[in-house]
């Protein structure tokens, strides 16, 4: 069974950096794409990091390109979404969800299919 479990979620100010984790079982990271998704209230999920499991490669939207990182340690199972230079507007729910062998902008732009998800950790960037 795919499980994801999300931490490192809080309250940082911005232009601060935090590093979220996410620990996966059940799979194999080169069979899947991984990413991170973010819902802030009222607004729609948003696809902020993509990496292929099976060579690493990465996608990530204009609105957090430069800024986040997403990055993994495969013989600990875990992926980790690196944010750097936060804002206030970063400030969301912010979801793990690993996905059988689709492709980065297909996860990325919200239309994966099959997709598992974590439960979610809480994000807060002050001004």
């Amino acid at each position: 069974e795919v499980q994801l479990v999300e931490s490192g979620g809080g309250l940082v100010q911005a232009g601060g950096s935090l590093r979220l984790s996410c620990a996966a079982s059940g799979f194999r990271f080169r069979d899947y794409t991984i990413a991170w998704f973010r819902q802030a209230p009222g607004k729609e999920r948003e696809g902020v990091s993509c990496m292929m499991g099976r060579d690493g490669s990465a996608y990530y939207p204009v609105s957090v390109k430069g800024r986040f990182t997403i990055s993994s340690d495969n013989a600990r199972s875990i992926v980790y979404l690196q944010m750097n230079n936060v804002k206030p507007e970063d400030s969301a729910v912010y979801y793990c969800a690993a996905f059988p062998k689709q492709d980065l902008a297909t996860v990325c732009s919200g239309n994966g299919k099959f997709g598992t998800w974590g439960q979610g950790t809480q994000v807060t960037v002050s001004s």
